[in-house]
């Protein structure tokens, strides 16, 4: 028997609704516990506030959350590389470049660590050969030497030690194994989860992946029968290997999950040709980026100086461990000097800007808004790749001290209980002001100003009230279904000023009729000396519609044909007997000249047959025979 709606709001909308002050408190208080500065010096501060403390009730609070990426903030990069056979020529490169590498890092900052790790694939059928001597050099060329093969291997822990990584880089050999796609997925898992081993920190990480084919992933392991899926877990042996030869391949879903957990960023470096698959899982892992490597990877150091201003340049505020009920919603000012404090703008899920330069500073507003009370409860803000995060604390307050209880409240009709503005009706009574009778067949009112099963209540025109649909502006019906502003219009007018628009249709008033009442009843209009319309037409909405040639309005006027201009008939004739003429001539031609065309073909006939063609055959051998015989003589004579 409560009342559904809400009671608390912002003070605004109180006042909108007719509310008057003073009101409950929104908030009793925000309390700010941590709240450095933003800065670049050796203590770099990156996002404002660190901590914040809320009392909320069951309204939406805001506040306002600063980033600012600081020039020379600290960089892990490991580099993770393919050691399958056609990565020869990769490995040669990446030897000559690694110095280059280096010093590319260190231009972005001076606290720079790397580390160096390497893949193939599982040690087991149908990915490597478990021949013993193939197991021991997998090469698949003679004359040609490999490592064995392994899942993962790392060879160098994150260190400053730049020259360390240039020889470990040096110092590698190829490997082999069966099949095209490689286990990269194990290995950037273990490279992520086994924090104490790589020995990240807390600033920057970058995962570097170079490969020049595809990627096992979950599933593809039971064709070796591994079937229990990654626990998540660090399997490293004592020397940095791991086999894989315990567990599938992770999922996409994991290794998602597992590099956003670690606020590491990858960086796919992969060759033109398996480019658009590494382009489509980016799409399903925060903070990746995709680089098309050169088929020797000459290109490398330039791929990952660009791959990271790509990702430095986008700052992305994102909450964790947020509960159910409670809803998080962003405004990103990403244009510095921030505009101020948030207006009309719409609220959104993603809290984003991009092409964000070094110091440069970005303002986001962020809104609480709780759906039901809860208990105390807290979550924390951070942008994607940064370790800094903003602890936030909530306690709510779901109770108002508004005074005592009034029982049998004239404000609720003396039928219920004011408290703390609303009122709790007695049983058998509903209503916000408890003056609703529950009905005996226990419909809930609402029920009974739905139409035919709709959801909305009364059509979405009016209000229920006690079973009832209060309708609002031009609506009427039982169910606020009619709109009495949607009938035909005349002269401007609904109903054309002689009716009521009911239900969508004209009503109209005694002597007007028709869809719009624009017909009048009336003859008056039509009367002549005789009949109606002068006996040549008929009354009409009280007009003459006349018949028979007649027109006016009495239709008593006869018109005049013999002043009718005959000029366009003239022309259109001439016109019409001219082009007759012409095509008669044109035809009468063709017929004489088909006629004279047969008299010469049976002229030539009858002359075919009168010829005797023996006789022309003589005729024309015989000076043909003596043509031959001079010839003869002639060439004789000369030979002498």
């Amino acid at each position: 028997g409560e009342p559904s709606e809400r009671r608390c709001d912002a003070k605004e909308a109180l006042t909108s609704r007719g509310c008057k002050e003073p009101y409950p408190p929104e908030t009793d208080e925000t309390l700010l516990m941590k709240d450095k500065e933003l800065s670049a010096s050796d203590d770099i501060i990156q996002l404002r506030p660190q901590q914040i403390d809320f009392q909320l009730r069951v309204v939406p609070q805001t506040f306002k959350v600063s980033f600012k990426r600081a020039e020379g903030y600290p960089i892990d990069l490991y580099y993770l590389m393919d050691l399958s056979f056609s990565m020869g020529d990769d490995l040669d490169m990446i030897k000559k470049l690694s110095q280059d590498m280096v010093s590319t890092l260190q231009s972005f900052t001076k606290k720079l660590r790397i580390g160096f790790g390497s893949f193939v694939d599982k040690v087991a059928l149908p990915y490597v050969s478990e021949m013993k001597k193939k197991r021991r050099d997998p090469s698949p060329h003679r004359g040609t030497s490999c490592q064995p093969a392994f899942s993962f291997q790392n060879l160098l822990n994150l260190t400053t030690d730049t020259a360390a990584f240039e020889n470990k880089v040096i110092g590698q050999m190829i490997s082999a194994n069966l099949d095209s796609p490689e286990s990269g997925f194990d290995a950037i898992m273990q490279a992520a989860v086994c924090k104490e081993v790589i020995g990240w920190d807390d600033g920057t990480k970058i995962l570097v992946y170079t490969s020049d084919d595809t990627f096992h992933m979950a599933g593809d392991g039971r064709l070796a029968g591994l079937r229990e899926p990654p626990d998540g877990n660090c399997h490293l042996s004592p020397s940095g290997l791991y086999d894989g030869t315990r567990f599938d391949y992770p999922s996409i879903g994991q290794l998602a999950r597992v590099l956003t957990a670690n606020n590491i960023q990858l960086i796919f470096a992969v060759t033109k040709n398996i480019s658009a698959a590494y382009e489509e899982l980016s799409k399903m892992i925060p903070q990746s980026v995709v680089g098309v490597l050169e088929s020797d990877s000459s290109n490398v150091v330039q791929l990952i100086k660009n791959a990271y201003n790509s990702l430095s340049s986008s700052v992305v505020l994102e909450h964790h461990g947020a509960p159910q009920g409670l809803e998080v919603a962003y405004q990103a000012h990403c244009t510095s000097p921030s505009p101020g404090p948030p207006g009309l703008r719409p609220w959104s899920q993603r809290a984003e800007c991009k092409d964000i330069k070094i110091n440069q500073q970005v303002d986001f507003y962020v809104q609480l808004n709780m759906s039901r009370c809860l208990e105390q409860t807290e979550f924390h803000l951070s942008v994607q790749g940064i370790s800094e995060q903003l602890k936030v604390v909530v306690r709510m307050k779901c109770e108002c001290d508004c005074g005592p209880v009034e029982e049998a409240s004239p404000s609720c009709s003396g039928h219920g209980t004011l408290h703390c503005g609303t009122c709790s009706c007695d049983p058998g009574f509903l209503g916000q002001a408890c003056d609703c009778q529950q009905s005996e067949d226990h419909v809930s009112l609402d029920e009974k100003c739905r139409h035919g099963g709709s959801s909305q209540l009364c059509s979405g025109h009016g209000s229920c009230e006690c079973g009832k649909c209060a309708c609002q502006r031009s609506f009427s019906g039982q169910f606020c279904e009619c709109d009495d502003s949607n009938c035909a219009k005349s002269n401007q007018q609904l109903c054309g000023g002689n009716g009521k628009c009911v239900c969508g249709k004209c009503n109209c008033s005694g002597a007007y009729g028709g869809e719009a009442c624009d017909c009048s009843t009336h003859t008056d209009r039509c009367q002549t000396a005789g009949r109606p319309c002068s006996g040549s037409g008929e009354c009409l909405c009280n007009r003459c519609v006349c018949k028979g040639g007649f027109d006016g309005d009495h239709c008593s006027h006869i018109p005049n044909n013999c002043s009718i201009d005959k000029t366009w008939v003239i022309i259109g004739s001439s016109v019409s007997g001219i082009l007759f003429i012409g095509l008669l001539i044109i035809v009468i031609s063709r017929l004489l000249l088909e006629l004279s065309y047969r008299r010469e073909y049976q002229s030539f006939v009858a002359s075919q047959q009168q010829t005797n063609w023996k006789e022309v055959r003589h005729n024309v051998m015989l000076p043909l025979c003596s043509c031959l015989c001079l010839i003869t003589c002639l060439s004789d004579h000369l030979f002498v």
